[in-house]
């Protein structure tokens, strides 16, 4: 009897704490439609008095396309070294102990405190020519700032803790279990790594890489100030539009934005699928 009465007290409660699947629903498909929807269908709202031809010419322009190729070039070339570097940085945070560990993990999510536009400021300070790496690189003829890979280096900074914190937990609740297995099974380290560690790491890296692409075509305020913004050379989609639209030509920032939009979410849903695909497998 007085279990029954737990059990009725417990489930009670549970309901009055946690809410029921509609308010739930209503309160996210809210949320969704104010942050993420109303936007989006007002930039398509936008687009409407474009007239096909219109937004081919301004879709089609060169340096329109030039700012596409640099844009999604550097973020994804950025995506890629931040997978490589997060995957190392959380692996030294998770089965490392160390002096200094606790500011180590903490200096990880600076890029998300500091403001883009001092990090622009900080990097250009370093890679210029007459900075403090660029002045040393400079007689070597290697030049970094104002050029795509000053921008590739802007854009690593900022992305670098998506990698990392989207690695590390999952690093945290592997099994040691496993790979203490293979080791007195005979095999060496890079084989146990490779076919214990690697495959439950590949849907976390991919995420990484998504969010840290994602956030790389879309960076504005630490790429702006390093990368010199020549037009057809180190000119980015969004400074692209910051253009357009303080000449008040709002047809052609709409147009470059909703193509930019379109090929962002493409990219994605490619990862997002061959993230499914790795998690299949790795199962």
């Amino acid at each position: 009897m007085n279990r029954s009465m737990n059990v009725t007290t417990t489930a009670a409660v549970r309901r009055k704490v946690l809410p029921g699947f509609g308010l739930t629903m209503g309160y996210s498909v809210l949320y969704l439609s104010l942050v993420v929807l109303l936007p989006l269908s007002a930039l398509l709202f936008n687009s409407t008095g474009l007239s096909w031809a219109k937004f081919w010419d301004i879709a089609t322009d060169p340096r329109v396309l030039a700012s596409y190729r640099v844009s999604l070039s550097t973020a994804a070339m950025a995506a890629l070294a931040d997978a490589f570097l997060g995957l190392l940085l959380a692996w030294v945070l998770v089965r490392y102990e160390f002096p200094g560990k606790r500011i180590f993990d903490a200096l990880i999510d600076l890029p998300f405190a500091l403001p883009t536009a001092v990090a622009g400021v900080s990097l250009t300070a370093l890679y210029s020519q007459n900075g403090w790496i660029g002045s040393m690189l400079e007689p070597l003829g290697l030049k970094i700032a104002f050029t795509p890979l000053g921008i590739t280096l802007a854009l690593m900074f900022i992305g670098i803790p998506f990698v990392v914190r989207t690695v590390q937990p999952v690093l945290e609740d592997l099994d040691r279990d496993m790979e203490e297995a293979s080791a007195t099974l005979g095999a060496g380290r890079w084989r146990t790594f490779r076919s214990i560690v690697l495959p439950e790491l590949i849907p976390p890296l991919l995420t990484g890489f998504a969010l840290a692409f994602a956030r790389g075509i879309g960076e504005y305020g630490s790429v702006v100030f390093i990368s010199g913004n020549m037009p057809m050379r180190t000119e980015i989609a969004p400074l692209l539009i910051m253009s357009k639209l303080e000449q008040f030509d709002y047809a052609g920032a709409t147009a470059v934005a909703l193509l930019l939009l379109l090929i962002s979410f493409l990219m994605l849903l490619v990862i997002n699928t061959l993230q499914r695909w790795a998690r299949k497998t790795s199962r």
